[in-house]
């Protein structure tokens, strides 16, 4: 390949990718201005432009982001507040002008961690087939990405972590075509907080046209909070800091290393004083988003787009097997946060302790508190979503069952993450242990029917799987159908009536 191939001219300058073999990469463009000093905690503005060929083989700087030890990741780059780049994946016959599919990922990682540049989200095992070109975004988390000062001055913005989702979202807009892809195709997909980005926008009007399918794995969608809990978070970090909210402006000198361990304080604090709460999250501004993303699409306002939303079977054991106080995981948490959301709803109808008592009678005491996390964080969201957003477009709801014999010997099985190798492609890399006793055949297998159907969805707006495999049909209230991706892929009916008698086909405020 000649090496002026690799040069593609952006709106902004010319970026050189590298040659992978199978695939070609362009890394760490940048789609925004650096947000430090005044750009601080505000809105994304457009990068200056450059005509200097940018080197594009190395991913950029990753978003500022404290270490957890019971959550340690491999960002795959240097952190830095100069954060706002992209990455771009195509294969290697792929070609400006050949309006590709484009496949826009959101990492993970609880509105405080993560990265694009993670090894698990190298996309060129995703894009290599040729099929669909891909995307993955860095965005602001934690403090900088998700701490609303707007409300103390309004030289601040709200909701700046998914406002660096839309700025990239139309850098691909105006982008995309140069490098092969059809900005009139773009599936935004992500997974837990990257997915509840996904759900958000979903119901924020200026997120419309930018994406024409949405896939969300293991969406905490209903983890979106009013402007006061918001508040009272910013009020404790600058307390911690020794600022007076009159003078909020002082933040945008505070050395990064400082702002990462103060958030970090109130971090482990939030969800500990009150379980199921996270410190950093979207919230309701009335400006991106009017109202809760799960309650506009229960009231058929949610945007026109077809949806895949999902959970694993298992989510909550991961963060039992991390011991993170993330999820109300034990008796106790959970029975403080219903006494709390019933302090702060008073009118709320929550579902009575006969009536969880049944759903999961099923369950030995040990795991009914796992299966209630699991429940409220994950799937219930899901399928309330499902039932809202069902009006206004298709939506097809799964549930990943699939575990290697090393996850069920450790208990975890399908946990929180466990889909991700098999969405990418990127099984038994140095950094995936899961199949150290066996099940490669299978998990490949795994790998390659959720893929077809995810890349399916992306190209044509059908999840159809490899040929022979059942047919997935559109969630609709008549027989709720879920795909079960398992060691074989099976379509049931109504897999979620047990818990739907419990906490009922509404949401009930878990937010």
């Amino acid at each position: 390949m000649a090496i002026d191939d690799l040069v593609v001219e952006t709106a902004h300058g010319p970026v050189r990718g590298s040659d992978l073999g199978r695939a070609r990469a362009w890394k760490g463009i940048r789609y925004a201005a650096p947000p430090v000093g005044d750009l601080r905690f505000r809105a994304p503005q457009p990068p200056a432009p450059w005509t200097v060929v940018a080197d594009a083989t190395r991913y950029g700087p990753v978003c500022p982001q404290p270490v957890f030890p019971n959550m340690p990741l491999d960002l795959g780059a240097p952190q830095g507040e100069d954060c706002l780049r992209l990455n771009v994946w195509v294969s290697s016959g792929t070609r400006p002008g050949d309006a590709k599919p484009v496949m826009v990922w959101l990492h993970g990682g609880a509105y405080v961690l993560g990265s694009s540049s993670q090894a698990l989200y190298d996309g060129r095992r995703l894009a290599g087939g040729g099929e669909v070109v891909v995307v993955t975004v860095n965005y602001r988390v934690g403090a900088l990405g998700f701490m609303d000062l707007s409300s103390l001055n309004r030289r601040f913005d709200s909701n700046v972590g998914l406002r660096d989702v839309l700025a990239a979202l139309r850098w691909v807009r105006d982008n995309i075509a140069a490098f092969g892809g059809d900005p009139r195709r773009v599936t935004l997909f992500g997974e837990s907080a990257g997915a509840g980005i996904v759900t958000t926008l979903l119901a924020s009007p200026a997120a419309e046209g930018l994406f024409a399918r949405a896939i969300a794995q293991s969406s905490p969608a209903t983890s979106v909070y009013d402007r006061g809990r918001a508040q009272r978070v910013t009020e404790a970090i600058l307390e911690r800091l020794d600022i007076a909210p009159s003078d909020v402006n002082r933040l945008l000198g505070v050395p990064t290393a400082v702002l990462l361990a103060t958030s970090q304080e109130v971090f482990d604090e939030v969800p500990v004083r009150n379980p199921g709460i996270l410190a950093f999250v979207p919230i309701v501004d009335g400006e991106l988003l009017d109202d809760y993303p799960v309650k506009l699409a229960q009231e058929g306002r949610s945007l026109s787009v077809p949806l895949i939303v999902g959970t694993n079977k298992h989510e909550a054991a991961l963060f039992r097997l991390m011991r993170s106080p993330l999820m109300p995981i034990t008796p106790r948490a959970i029975t403080s946060m219903f006494d709390q959301i019933a302090a702060e709803q008073p009118d709320l109808q929550l579902p009575t302790e006969e009536q969880i008592g049944s759903a999961y009678s099923r369950f030995r005491r040990r795991s009914r508190s796992l299966n209630i996390a699991t429940d409220v964080g994950f799937r219930m969201p899901s399928v309330w979503l499902a039932e809202g957003h069902s009006q206004v477009a298709p939506v097809h709801l799964y549930r990943f069952d699939y575990a290697t014999p090393l996850l069920r010997l450790l208990l975890v099985n399908a946990a929180h993450a466990t889909e991700l190798p098999y969405v990418w492609g990127n099984l038994g890399g140095p950094r995936d242990p899961t199949l150290k006793l066996g099940g490669a055949k299978t998990a490949r297998a795994v790998s390659k029917r959720l893929r077809t159907r995810w890349i399916n969805f992306a190209t044509r707006g059908e999840p159809e799987g490899p040929p022979g495999e059942p047919d997935w049909a559109p969630y609709r209230p008549a027989d709720r159908a879920c795909l079960l991706v398992n060691k074989r892929d099976t379509v049931a009916r109504d897999v979620d009536a047990h818990i739907r008698a419990a906490w009922g086909s509404e949401m009930v405020g878990f937010r």
